[in-house]
């Protein structure tokens, strides 16, 4: 699934995935950012916290983004396949400078809002200028190719991930997420071994990727993002092991960047100012 249509004239928004567990309080860096670039005290966010079963989690980031400055903040809270069709709801959508999709459970939201109204008006109003992020589940959903579950370690293996589409915002980078936390470079290298053409990107906690329209992404955050380029694989043998056991990769080249670090897609280079 390629991105939306964007119009001539008219630059793509920015995809901003936050490897979870980002600083509310004491320093909410990427948090700030955010808001910053939507517009500040002019500027209308939507939350969407449809990952997350926890009452709270909508009106918890409503208030936070209040505090940060956003002019006008709602949260949206779909509940099911029949919410994300809402008119009311698409309205609201449509007069976004920002979205953000909250944290939880992946399948819940690809399940829910898949190919949905809600879904395809994320897509457009990104091709159209409005901001994107998510965090945790939320940034595993952004790419054409989500990853919804697999085993920690750093061996990546024949059923390692387990992958679902995603919303399609971007088709350059497969994402996951609380990286380094949970020992995920195995899964990231396992779905990579499946689709060589992507990049996987490996976001710390407390970590995001700002993505601007041209594919090229700044590390925010206080950990740091494994960067995998598969472009330059020469073997996999994934095409031919059993079920469980370990995979040979050749020829990967990885990077690691913290905090000011940039990557461009496009041309597979990365650099720190």
């Amino acid at each position: 699934m390629c991105p939306s249509p964007g119009t001539e004239g008219v630059e793509r928004g920015y995809v901003i995935p936050i490897g979870g567990a980002e600083e509310k309080l004491s320093n909410p860096t990427i948090l700030e950012k955010f808001v910053k670039l939507c517009g500040g005290e002019n500027c209308r966010i939507i939350v969407i916290p449809t990952a997350s079963q926890l009452d709270e989690t909508g009106p918890t980031y409503v208030d936070l983004f209040h505090e940060l400055g956003a002019g006008d903040v709602v949260s949206m809270p779909i509940e099911s396949r029949s919410d994300a069709k809402r008119e009311d709801y698409l309205s609201e959508l449509k007069a976004a400078d920002g979205v953000f999709i909250t944290g939880g459970n992946q399948l819940r939201l690809s399940t829910i809002l898949g190919g949905t109204p809600v879904a395809q008006a994320i897509r457009w109003l990104n091709a159209h200028g409005t901001h994107i992020a998510g965090t945790s589940a939320g940034a595993a959903i952004m790419p054409e190719h989500m990853i919804v579950g697999g085993g920690g370690g750093s061996t990546p293996t024949e059923d390692g991930v387990t992958l679902a589409p995603g919303l399609g915002l971007t088709n350059s980078f497969i994402i996951d997420q609380h990286f380094r936390q949970r020992d995920r470079l195995g899964r990231l290298l396992s779905a990579l071994s499946y689709n060589p053409f992507v990049t996987g990107i490996g976001l710390d906690e407390d970590t995001a990727a700002f993505i601007d329209a041209d594919g090229v992404f700044e590390v925010v955050g206080s950990g740091a993002i494994t960067v995998v380029d598969p472009s330059g694989l020469e073997y996999s043998s994934m095409g031919h092991v059993q079920a469980g056991d370990p995979v040979s990769l050749i020829g990967l080249k990885m990077h690691v960047l913290a905090d000011g670090g940039c990557f461009d897609s496009r041309i597979r280079v990365a650099n720190m100012p």
